[in-house]
């Protein structure tokens, strides 16, 4: 039975330890362990070398906690170099720097010919003077004319027709018809030539030179009242009628 017994523990594999190598030292609330400045957890740089060179071409690791070089400019003398820049400016123009403020007055404009200065009593006052306006206003009465009125000059028969002397010469109102009209579809003909004019008067004027009132070629006067595209005389008789009262 012995011999049994050490026959299966030789054949039982071994389990290993799955707690083995922990301890306090692999705990995570222990404190983080000392890093060196400039360094990874494993030693290593940061920056590895070779990965920035200086001016000279040698390789050279970056550590912002390296102190500036001895040559290098300080805070001080950067102030001093810009306050010299700026007095330096200010001296080239040969006037003070304008301090701003609120207070400023306005700055004057000069030899602007795009501003008037019509509204400035003092500036008026020193190029004119009460002799001088005199001597203007003088100079333009002489050239002042009064052009009087004249006739209007007759029209010549030759031009186009006289829309106002047409709607003297008639006498039936707009609407009664006059003339007798033939055709199909007056109406749609005369709208659609009636929009080709930009006006009634410019619509009787063409009527006129085309034979109206008697022919109607484009169906301008559909209801032959002899007025076309709805001209009416009635105002140009009330205009007459009035100048003679």
């Amino acid at each position: 039975m012995a011999l049994s017994v050490l026959a299966l523990a030789a054949c039982d594999p071994q389990v290993p330890d799955s707690a083995a190598g922990i301890g306090e030292a692999t705990s995570p609330f222990n404190a983080p362990p000392e890093v060196e400045a400039g360094r990874t957890l494993n030693g290593d740089p940061l920056v590895p070398g070779g990965r920035f060179a200086d001016e000279s071409g040698s390789s050279a690791t970056a550590n912002w906690q390296d102190p500036l070089p001895s040559g290098g400019a300080s805070s001080d003398d950067i102030a001093r170099e810009t306050a010299a820049a700026l007095a330096a400016t200010g001296q080239n123009s040969g006037r003070e720097p304008l301090q701003a403020s609120p207070s400023n007055p306005a700055p004057a404009v000069i030899g602007n010919p795009g501003i008037s200065d019509e509204n400035d009593f003092e500036a008026v006052s020193n190029r004119q003077t009460i002799e001088s306006d005199a001597e203007r206003l003088q100079r333009q009465r002489a050239q002042y004319k009064v052009v009087s009125p004249t006739d209007v000059p007759d029209r010549p028969d030759d031009l186009s027709p006289n829309i106002v002397r047409y709607a003297l010469s008639t006498s039936n109102p707009k609407g009664q018809r006059i003339y007798s009209r033939a055709g199909i579809n007056l109406q749609a003909r005369s709208q659609r030539h009636c929009a080709e004019y930009a006006s009634a008067d410019l619509a009787q004027t063409d009527f006129l030179e085309m034979g109206g009132p008697k022919r109607d070629r484009k169906s301008l006067d559909p209801d032959g009242d002899g007025y076309a595209c709805g001209w009416d005389p009635a105002p140009f008789r009330a205009a007459v009628r009035a100048q003679g009262n």
